[in-house]
């Protein structure tokens, strides 16, 4: 059973996908990453329906929510998002919930878990950190792992500014099928990939024009401070090969009071679609443990 609707939210309208029964189980509540990405890349997801409810969304700016192309900085704030979240469990008449939060959508998970909303039973940090700043270092590492071209290539255009030039889209797809998806990417995947070519308004003004040149809004967010303050158990996944390394990894653990970390060797950024199997196990017992 899957159901689509919209709430109004933000002078506009925020999209959402429930697969399953809001009335079976403790619902999962998935936050797509980006920002500016959409909830298709994590339609794999709605293998963990059935004994719960499975729900999507379009963060505003997004896929099928509301498009503001001449909104700036001061529109495009975390805080939006936790709002919206907060708006949309209130909508869908959601109690007891659990929050997965892939990449961009595991910071602000981590934002939303410190609002201490009354339902929430645990968080999934999927391929993420407590540091945009610490995300951008650990990426331009791997950036000079690559071959001397590639990174002369993006070099290049990062200071001339031409990141639409196909031979800065050409190089970064070096790193992306290294460090974002290992494998042949699947129908869903392209599709948040199109949407963010499409309408890259949330993403270069909050992160920027790539996974590793981050110089947007929110660059210096960092929540590393108060990770203790999150009260609720953490499941910690990533892939061996994620953009998000081991060593961001590492700072969730040490600081989260709960945390447990499974690590997908044979993954990247997306262990969700490269390991899907094993992952829907590892995360469908966690969550089990903790409805």
């Amino acid at each position: 059973m899957t159901r689509e609707g919209t709430m109004p939210f933000a002078g506009g309208e925020t999209w959402y996908r429930v697969t399953g029964d809001l009335r079976r189980g403790v619902p999962l509540i998935a936050l797509h990453g980006g920002p500016g990405a959409t909830h298709d890349y994590l339609l794999s997801l709605t293998d963990l329906a059935g004994p719960r409810a499975v729900v999507h969304y379009d963060q505003l700016g997004n896929g099928h929510s509301t498009h503001y192309r001449d909104r700036g900085a001061e529109f495009w704030t975390v805080d939006l998002f936790v709002r919206e979240l907060q708006a949309l469990v209130a909508a869908l008449g959601i109690g007891a919930h659990h929050v997965l939060g892939q990449s961009w959508g595991g910071f602000l998970a981590q934002e939303y878990a410190l609002t201490r909303p009354a339902g929430l039973r645990s968080l999934v940090l999927a391929d993420t950190a407590a540091s945009w700043a610490d995300f951008a270092s650990e990426a331009r590492a791997l950036v000079d792992l690559l071959p001397a071209d590639v990174r002369e290539t993006l070099l290049r255009h990062e200071e001339a500014g031409t990141y639409d030039d196909p031979e800065y889209m050409e190089a970064a797809l070096v790193f992306y099928g290294r460090h974002v998806c290992r494998v042949e990417w699947p129908p869903d995947v392209a599709a948040s990939f199109a949407a963010l070519d499409d309408d890259p308004t949330v993403y270069r003004t909050m992160n920027g024009p790539s996974e590793f040149h981050i110089i947007g809004s929110c660059k210096n967010w960092q929540i590393k401070d108060r990770l203790p303050e999150i009260a609720v158990p953490a499941l910690i996944v990533s892939g061996r090969h994620d953009e998000a390394t081991p060593a961001l990894q590492q700072v969730l653990v040490d600081g989260l009071p709960d945390a447990r970390w499974v690590l997908f060797e044979e993954s990247s950024h997306m262990p969700h679609v490269e390991e899907r199997e094993r992952y829907m196990q590892v995360v469908g017992e966690f969550l089990a443990e903790h409805d």
